[in-house]
């Protein structure tokens, strides 16, 4: 087990050197100068901008390196704790994600807590009542959950609840340790919109998992020797249809964390996907490798959790 830890461990440091690769290159690709943009950003016009001035610009954020001294730059700041300063912000990349990402794990977090409350027990009702009313029932709701865009869905909840109702906030967010019952009204529909996709993907992958163990061998001894059926389920399927949900809800983890770009721009939530997608605009270097590297990091230890934990949930798995 020890050994395993340790290989994975190499592993996810080999993908996080790919990943800051990957995204200072592509950051530097793309079309337009950054130095530019920041000098442009309050509209006064180009004018009385000489050359001198972007070019003393550019040296002050070690731009006018090559890429190749910027990007060991970059990486040495990072093993000192120092992922740069925001061109546009002015402040370092460090205390922006400070800022930022605790929101953006409060809501993953408690939309991984809501996926799991709500999509493993809508499919095992589904699969013990399979055939039923309530199977179709449980089915087509979560067959809604996958389809359903979350932009479009955040935009309804918006209009019906925030506008028309005037019961729930439409943007922003609140520390809950400053208000926490504001706090608690603002977070519902995000939390709603990026837990809705993994509570129906859940719900299916429990579903189907469960009526697969159902039809194994030792469950027909199991009744066979007249165990009711609430102990069979409870004891002998469930634990082993659990095996690929725990897969799926890693995978689920992974976009919740990695994917509220979309939400936290829909109810202009000041987390990390809305950071990421400023820098992105304004082709903020630092910031956006900053971002994308915690983002990576949280996603490679959440994948080493997800495999530490079969061997928990299913003891006849060995890692050597």
């Amino acid at each position: 087990m020890q050994g395993y830890i340790i290989r994975r461990l190499i592993q996810a440091a080999i993908v996080l050197f790919m990943v800051t690769i990957f995204v200072f290159l592509v950051m530097r690709l793309l079309p337009g100068d950054p130095i530019f943009l920041y000098v442009t950003q309050d509209d006064y016009g180009t004018g009385s901008i000489t050359q001198e001035y972007l070019d003393d610009l550019r040296h002050e954020h070690g731009l006018d390196r090559p890429l190749v001294v910027q990007y060991f730059d970059w990486m040495g700041g990072i093993f000192h704790g120092d992922l740069g300063e925001s061109i546009q912000r002015g402040t370092k990349v460090t205390w922006e994600l400070g800022r930022s990402l605790p929101i953006t794990l409060h809501l993953g977090i408690l939309g991984v807590i809501a996926s799991v409350i709500f999509g493993i027990p809508l499919g095992l009702i589904a699969a013990v009542r399979r055939g039923t009313w309530i199977d179709t029932l449980a089915t087509t709701l979560a067959n809604i959950g996958i389809t359903a865009p979350v932009f479009w869905v955040g935009i309804l909840l918006i209009y019906f609840f925030g506008i028309f109702l005037g019961w729930l906030p439409i943007y922003g967010y609140t520390s809950p340790l400053k208000d926490f019952g504001l706090n608690l009204r603002e977070i519902i529909m995000p939390v709603f919109c990026i837990s809705l996709f993994s509570i129906g993907g859940l719900a299916r992958q429990t579903r189907s998992s469960l009526l697969e163990v159902i039809r194994q061998d030792y469950i027909r001894t199991a009744r066979s020797k007249g165990l009711p059926d609430r102990v069979i389920f409870l004891r002998h399927a469930l634990k082993n249809g659990l095996i690929p949900v725990t897969t799926v809800a890693g995978l689920q983890i992974r976009r919740i964390i990695g994917g509220q770009v979309i939400i936290e721009t829909v109810f202009n939530i000041p987390g990390v996907g809305r950071l990421a997608t400023g820098g992105i605009f304004t082709q903020d270097y630092a910031l956006v490798q900053g971002v994308i590297l915690a983002i990576a990091t949280i996603v490679v230890l959440v994948n080493l959790v997800v495999d530490i934990s079969y061997v928990w949930i299913d003891p006849r798995v060995k890692y050597r």
